[in-house]
């Protein structure tokens, strides 16, 4: 074959061997970082994030064996060519890029119309090494149908107009493997500025391409995961703000009579996560005057548990308009849920207050129970039986009843607030508080500020009169 030049640039001579090896240490010691610390983020395979992760970690090591085989093949030079090897010796020109790993050089002679191809491009296409090379006509019969007009493309603009080849194509083996090649070349000019050949550098990027595929689609996931969450997120706040506006001083109870409750709630969400738990609270007064109190929880936590509980305050409401008893309503609400189509469980307590009698009417299911604050000292109540919400279909609940005096002080809370020694240790402070809110705030005060794993709900009712 008639000696040549390259159409931009001459072979560059390989460095020196020791500052390769100073290289070939330093990728090694990266690569056993990578894969330490690949190994110990290990997670949940349903996690998109760690899906993602762990897909970035396969592409870097990936590369970095890359990196450690590419620096080792260009300290010790290219490989012999076997004597008894039927295929020709590929040129000086082509055998620079022979230093890559996955990789096979070609050239084909415009003149002769002959191809020499090296071994490792007849491993890549899965081709028999004693075949002759395919000529460039030829070439396309190996790739699929869709990509053969972007490998005319580029060879037509690399021998007409002398521009280098850089391009993804995907060839199909014999056996019908599908295998994604990446190509540069270049033409080769003659004495007179002529193209004499091209030569070509094909290298296998298949394992390449598909961890860059994996990092894309876990990376995609991830984001339509955090996508639908903060989407869920704002939906569940909008109905639980729906069902549970934020009370700021004592709220204005329907009935316009003189108030015998000075009433206050705080909801505070978890510390420790942005999903919408189930916790609520209620205050309403009665036609009758009366008024019913009630704080509850239900598991789980998103929109569904959010729509649920917005269901359950609904009902709640409207059994105790109808003069509905405590432990009656608890009753019909866990049959409520029993029934529901998406069947969950929970808990409550509700109190009937009767403002003539200072009497008190209260019922739980599987729920703490209230606490009574009186002259600077605190107790929990006696509860009634009562199991959970939906936990079985015919439950029964059993009532309670407490005689309260002018300025007792009832707190409700959920069970994921405090626990109930440091409620009770409130008890002095909270003796000297004025109204309703200020006990909400010295509570919030006490518990709100640790990183509390769920959400919860504080309910005050102060008796004035």
């Amino acid at each position: 074959m008639p000696s040549h030049v390259s159409a931009d640039r001459s072979a560059a001579q390989p460095p020196g061997r020791g500052s390769v090896d100073a290289l070939i240490t330093q990728t090694r010691r990266l690569k056993g970082d990578m894969d330490a610390v690949r190994q110990d983020a290990q997670g949940d395979a349903a996690d998109p994030q760690g899906r993602w992760q762990r897909a970035l970690y396969d592409l870097a090591l990936h590369q970095l064996n890359d990196l450690d085989t590419h620096l080792g093949q260009l300290r010790d030079g290219p490989p012999p060519v076997p004597t008894a090897d039927p295929v020709p010796a590929a040129p000086a020109v082509s055998r620079r890029a022979a230093l890559l790993s996955r990789v096979g050089t070609a050239e084909w002679n415009l003149l002769t119309d002959e191809a020499v191809w090296s071994e490792e491009l007849y491993r890549i296409l899965g081709r028999d090494p004693a075949a002759p090379p395919l000529t460039l006509d030829e070439l396309p019969s190996l790739v699929l149908d869709e990509d053969r007009p972007k490998l005319t493309a580029m060879v037509t603009d690399c021998l007409v107009d002398a521009r280098p080849i850089d391009g993804e194509f995907r060839v199909v083996r014999p056996g019908g493997e599908v295998r994604t090649v990446h190509m540069m070349g270049e033409p080769v000019l003659d004495g007179e500025g002529g193209t004499a050949s091209m030569w070509a550098v094909v290298r296998d990027v298949s394992e390449l391409r598909r961890s860059q595929r994996a990092v894309r689609e876990s990376r995609d996931s991830l984001q339509h995961q955090r996508h639908r969450a903060q989407t869920e997120h704002r939906l569940a706040v909008e109905l639980r703000e729906a069902v549970l506006p934020p009370w700021r001083g004592s709220p204005r109870l329907a009935h316009q009579g003189p108030r015998s409750l000075d009433v206050a709630a705080h909801y505070l969400p978890a510390a420790t996560t942005s999903l919408i738990g189930g916790d609520w609270y209620d205050a309403l007064e009665l036609s009758d005057g009366q008024t019913l109190l009630s704080v509850g929880d239900l598991t789980g936590h998103g929109p569904a548990v959010a729509s649920n509980t917005a269901m359950l305050l609904g009902a709640l409401r409207g059994m105790a308009m109808a003069g509905t008893q405590p432990a009656q309503l608890l009753s019909w609400l866990n049959q409520l849920m029993d029934a529901a189509t998406q069947p969950s469980l929970g808990s409550a307590v509700s109190c009937r207050y009767r403002p003539d009698t200072r009497t008190l009417l209260w019922a739980q299911a599987g729920h703490p129970a209230p606490l009574l604050f009186r002259d600077g000292t605190g107790r929990r109540l006696n509860a009634p039986e009562g199991v959970f919400l939906g936990a079985t279909s015919r439950a029964a609940y059993g009532q309670a009843e407490e005689t309260l005096e002018e300025g007792d002080l009832l707190l409700l809370h959920t069970d994921a607030l405090a626990p109930v020694d440091r409620l009770l240790g409130l008890a002095p402070r909270l003796a000297g508080a004025r109204t309703a809110q200020d006990c909400v705030r010295m509570v919030v005060a006490e518990c709100g500020e640790s990183a509390r794993e769920d959400d919860a709900c504080v309910l005050v009712a102060r008796v004035t009169r």
